[in-house]
């Protein structure tokens, strides 16, 4: 296992679209692996492979209490949102130390494959529909602070610039 270096917003990496995993074998399954010890050692609840610039659709979740269930989605899609909407405080492995609140579908409906290759389907709520959604983002190139208005999105710039001066004066 090895962690993974996790880009950082506005890296333009993290705007690539991902491809779609041709077959579940054990190079995908390796990269699972290495996703999941790097998301787990950043206190991570979420994963997409793009945000370790690997451009394959794959995704880790670990939304649990106990950091021991960790759900594997490959090539995934939403198939079903619900017609209600909830806005939740959100924060990103690639925009450390920002969390704002982001509007997202209540529940959502996945169709992914696991590591085995095979196809499932899951109905998810709450914090693990947010999760679902806002790393599926990412696969499609999309970062949650762009969901945020203009005047937000540039005050974090400003934010992240000012910490990026910070680090190489160190």
């Amino acid at each position: 296992m090895a962690l993974l270096p996790i880009l950082k917003y506005p890296d333009p990496r993290l705007k690539k679209i991902a491809s779609d995993v041709e077959v579940v074998d054990d190079s995908v399954r390796k990269i699972v692996e290495d996703m999941a010890e790097t998301m787990y050692a950043s206190n991570g609840v979420g994963l997409a492979a793009t945000q370790v610039d690997i451009h394959k659709r794959i995704v880790v979740i670990d939304v649990s209490e106990e950091r021991n269930n960790l759900l594997v989605l490959i090539n995934p899609e939403i198939t079903w949102f619900s017609p209600e909407k909830i806005v939740h405080e959100e924060g990103c492995l690639s925009v450390p130390t920002i969390y704002d609140n982001v509007e997202r579908f209540s529940e959502v409906r996945v169709k992914a494959l696991d590591l085995n290759g095979k196809e499932f389907e899951l109905k998810a709520d709450g914090l693990l529909a947010i999760c679902i959604q806002h790393e599926l983002d990412h696969l499609m190139g999309k970062v949650f602070v762009e969901k945020l208005s203009a005047l937000k999105l540039n005050r974090i710039k400003t934010k992240i610039k000012k910490m990026q001066r910070e680090e190489s004066k160190n």
